[in-house]
C-alpha cells in the first residue's frame, strides 16, 4: 500500500478571516500566534513553500502588555542611510505615537525571511480600538 499527500494548488486555498483581541496579550505571545495564523501553520495542508495562511484583524492594539522593563529598556533602531543619522525610540515612545507599529515589527520577526513575508503581512490588519470595517467578512 502506497501512501499519497495531496498539495493543494494556490488557486484553491481558503482563506479564513480571524478576530483577535490584542487586549491584556503579551506582545511576544501574541506576536507568534499572529505569525502562525498568517502563515496556515493550524492547516493540514500546511507547506513552507506555499501561502496557505489566512486575514487576521486584530483589534485593540494599543492594550497590549509586556512584561519586565522592556517599556523603557526596549529600543526600537532605524537608520536614514545618511551618516550619522541612527534613530532610536523606546517601546513607550513607539506605542504613544502608533501601537500598531509595534505589533508589526514582532510579527515580522516571526516570520520567515523569504518573498512570501510581504504578501502575509499585507493579510494582517490592526486597529487601535475596537472598531474595524471587516464585519461581515468574519465568521
Amino acid at each position: 500500500m502506497k501512501l499519497r499527500s495531496t498539495i493543494t494548488k494556490e488557486n484553491t486555498v481558503k482563506r479564513i478571516w480571524h478576530l483577535v483581541d490584542l487586549e491584556g496579550q503579551t506582545l511576544g505571545r501574541i506576536s507568534v500566534k499572529l505569525a502562525s495564523l498568517l502563515m496556515g501553520k493550524d492547516k493540514p495542508s500546511f507547506s513552507f513553500q506555499r501561502d496557505d495562511g489566512d486575514y487576521v484583524v486584530a483589534i485593540n492594539s494599543d492594550k497590549i502588555v509586556v512584561t519586565g522593563k522592556k517599556l523603557t529598556d526596549k529600543i526600537y533602531y532605524h537608520h536614514t542611510a545618511f551618516a550619522g543619522h541612527l534613530k532610536e525610540m523606546s517601546l513607550k515612545d513607539m506605542m504613544e505615537k502608533d501601537s500598531r507599529q509595534v505589533i508589526i515589527h514582532g510579527v515580522n520577526g516571526m516570520l520567515p525571511k523569504n518573498k512570501q513575508r510581504d504578501r502575509r503581512l499585507a493579510r494582517l490588519k490592526i486597529f487601535t480600538g475596537s472598531e474595524h470595517p471587516y464585519g461581515d467578512k468574519i465568521k
